[in-house]
């Protein structure tokens, strides 16, 4: 399995969980487990390799959430967080997540390519484009 597939897996669980929210702090780990493991049964099977980058890649971006959100908030100056589409606002929380924050450190092209690769799949006919720009800006923010 590529790392695009492992992405797309950890889109379907972050957008899980973006509209189901545990109730409590307790919830929370139990939610993500299975969100990840609702992801994983829709696609073929995955080394455990990629299985731990989609857990990296939902987890850490939970653990990272409000400063993500921050940051995307900072680059859209036209969109509020809650008013993106689900798609576009979690595949903009992956990539900012593997360039800000993952251990593993990604090329920040690769990360904004792969996230509009996938909103050209799973988005809007203007998802790629909204995608790309506010990650762009993100960059030039932080440059």
């Amino acid at each position: 399995m590529s790392r695009r597939q492992a992405r797309e897996v950890a889109l379907q669980a972050l957008f899980q969980l973006d509209l189901n929210h545990a109730e409590t702090e307790d919830q929370q780990g139990m939610y993500e487990t299975l969100a990840i493991d609702t992801a994983l049964g829709e696609t073929e099977k995955m080394s455990a390799h990629d299985r731990e980058y989609v857990q990296a890649l939902v987890h850490g971006t939970r653990a990272h959430l409000s400063e993500i959100d921050a940051l995307i908030s900072e680059s859209s100056k036209d969109w509020k967080i809650e008013r993106m589409a689900v798609v576009d606002r979690n595949l903009t929380r992956i990539a900012v997540y593997e360039i800000r924050f993952s251990e593993e450190k990604i090329t920040p092209n690769i990360a904004i390519n792969e996230a509009v690769e996938l909103a050209k799949k799973y988005g809007t006919d203007d998802s790629s484009r909204y995608v790309n720009g506010i990650l762009g800006a993100l960059l030039k923010l932080s440059h």
